[in-house]
């Protein structure tokens, strides 16, 4: 997986098409990513002797790692990630623009 947490990515598929926002979690192994402010989903908390009169909490479901691209932090457009080896160590690019991450 090519995305890593901390970066700014755009939704290009789904309900949340179109948004936004930073990466906050990466599930490498389930090919899924949390994203900031995207596919937001509300559970219902039991009441509890603690706090007897329960909540609504807003958390920030998965969604799959190929339904984000990396937003270009030169151009603000959405771009491919590319892969090279500079001064012996291995860098990640926008394809667009060639401006390192």
């Amino acid at each position: 997986m090519k995305l890593v947490k901390g970066d700014k990515v755009v939704v290009i598929a789904g309900r949340d098409k179109g948004k936004i926002g930073t990466i906050q979690k990466v599930y490498p192994s389930l090919n899924k990513v949390v994203v900031e402010d995207v596919n937001v989903r509300k559970k219902h908390k039991k009441p509890t002797q603690a706090n007897p009169e329960g909540e609504i909490l807003e958390i920030y479901a998965p969604i799959d790692a190929s339904n984000v691209m990396l937003v270009d932090p030169k151009t603000k457009a959405r771009t491919r990630i590319g892969h090279t080896v500079v001064k012996g160590e291995k860098v990640r690019y926008a394809k667009k623009s060639g401006t390192t991450l």
